[in-house]
């Protein structure tokens, strides 16, 4: 059985993965990522076949009130994990990086992995350094590394995220809700969905940086119009600038991998 060493296992995607994929021995790691000498400890007490990096602090309207924990936590905490992995000479096959669309800035037609980042929150700018600096110490090691830039999770359930904050609002207000800021096409995938991939990804012995997203827009909008529906409420929106970032995923597809439609309907109800 494959050792998989695993962080942010607690989290929404974490607990997906782990739910996913059951044929692995998992090496938790249940300390704090940005205690430098935490992550050194273990590294050096484990061994590990393949590894999963999820552990991150996410939200951004969290990252914006915090953003040198997020700092601590998504950059250092991944160089500190990057640096022991190679210190004690891990041979670990294959490695993989949650990283996120926010390194990519807005764009009207499909973002392809070569465009060039210009992160849009200061969690891109997280995830970007932190892209950068595997790619740096893991191209002298022999380490295949896969970084995927994960766009939207529908189905994340946690405090601060797109989805819970609009259905929570939604149940919260009386028969007539008005909403605004919502004119924005984004690519949604489910956790299972994206947890799906990680693992073909890592059959296939995929090296390097690619999206995970399922290449069709949704706009929020919808969204809201479906949570209301099912809520029996009349939703109103306030017009906004429309917004778009919807993933190229030919390079996935390119790789054999084919994916069912999200069912919105089915996650909150």
């Amino acid at each position: 059985m494959l050792r998989c060493g695993i962080t942010g296992f607690s989290g929404n995607l974490g607990k997906a993965f782990l739910r996913s994929h059951t044929k692995f021995h998992y090496i938790k790691f249940k300390g704090d990522i940005s205690k430098k000498k935490e992550i050194n400890n273990w590294i050096k007490n484990n061994d590990f076949d393949i590894f999963i990096h999820f552990a991150a602090i996410v939200p951004t309207t969290i990252v914006n009130k915090s953003y040198k924990r997020a700092l601590d936590v998504n950059y250092k905490g991944t160089k500190h994990l990057v640096d022991a992995i190679v210190k004690h000479k891990k041979k670990i096959n294959w490695f993989f990086f949650s990283s996120s669309s926010h390194v990519y800035s807005l764009q009207n037609i499909k973002i392809k992995e070569n465009f060039k980042t210009n992160p849009t929150s200061k969690y891109g700018k997280t995830k970007l350094l932190a892209e950068n600096y595997i790619i740096k110490k893991f191209k002298n090691f022999n380490i295949r590394y896969c970084i995927g830039r994960i766009f939207s999770i529908f189905d994340n359930k946690e405090e601060g995220f797109f989805t819970p904050n609009l259905l929570k609002k939604i149940k919260q207000k009386k028969n007539k809700i008005v909403l605004e800021n919502l004119n924005h096409n984004r690519d949604f995938l489910s956790s299972d969905q994206i947890s799906k991939i990680i693992l073909y990804l890592f059959k296939k012995k995929f090296v390097g940086i690619i999206n995970i997203a399922s290449g069709k827009k949704t706009n929020l909008k919808m969204i809201a119009k479906i949570f209301a529906q099912k809520a029996g409420k009349k939703v109103i929106f306030k017009s906004n600038t429309l917004t778009s970032q919807i993933a190229n995923i030919s390079k996935l597809k390119n790789l054999g991998f084919r994916q069912r439609k999200l069912n919105f309907g089915r996650f909150f109800y």
